[in-house]
């Protein structure tokens, strides 16, 4: 079976980085905006990631301006109105695709361990959620609406 720690993906200042990094640790990967209706999740986001990353917690956040262009900005921008407007101090990536020809193999991937809804693989809409154990296994996906609150029960089984 493969995992997610075989993949390398783009930092926003587009250095390579492993998710090897990551091994034994609790990871919500999300694709996220800063011009949509659930841009405030960030700050849920935020919370969880405060709440639980001392226990072995990280999220990864993936810029994407597939959905009514609402993620337009360059990754030094992004970054910029996500530590302002949000406080966000957990790792926001390189914008990428999510869905067509050219999606990231990282998200190719995702989507392939866990479908969405009625068995589909594209992603939605901005901050669709994947949520992977400490061994690198997609265990479960979320609808871009799920809260992050609402993951957090699912984050404590997997830390304990």
């Amino acid at each position: 079976m493969k995992k997610i720690y075989e993949f390398s993906v783009k930092d926003a200042d587009l250095n390579e980085v492993s998710l090897g990094e990551y091994q034994d640790k609790v990871l919500l990967v999300v694709n996220v905006a800063s011009q949509c209706g659930l841009t405030p999740q960030y700050k849920g986001l935020q919370d969880l990631y405060k709440k639980f990353n001392s226990n072995g917690f990280e999220i990864l956040g993936f810029p994407c301006n597939q959905f009514k262009g609402q993620e337009p900005g360059t990754n030094e921008e992004i970054q910029f109105f996500c530590t302002e407007k949000y406080n966000v101090s957990f790792k926001i990536f390189n914008k990428i695709d999510v869905n067509g020809p050219n999606t990231d193999p990282f998200y190719d991937f995702l989507k392939n361990e866990q479908s969405g809804v009625l068995g589909t693989k594209n992603i939605k809409w901005n901050f669709s959620k994947f949520l992977v154990n400490k061994n690198g296994e997609v265990i479960k996906r979320y609808s871009p609406t799920t809260k992050p609150e609402d993951i957090e029960s699912d984050i404590e089984n997997l830390l304990s």
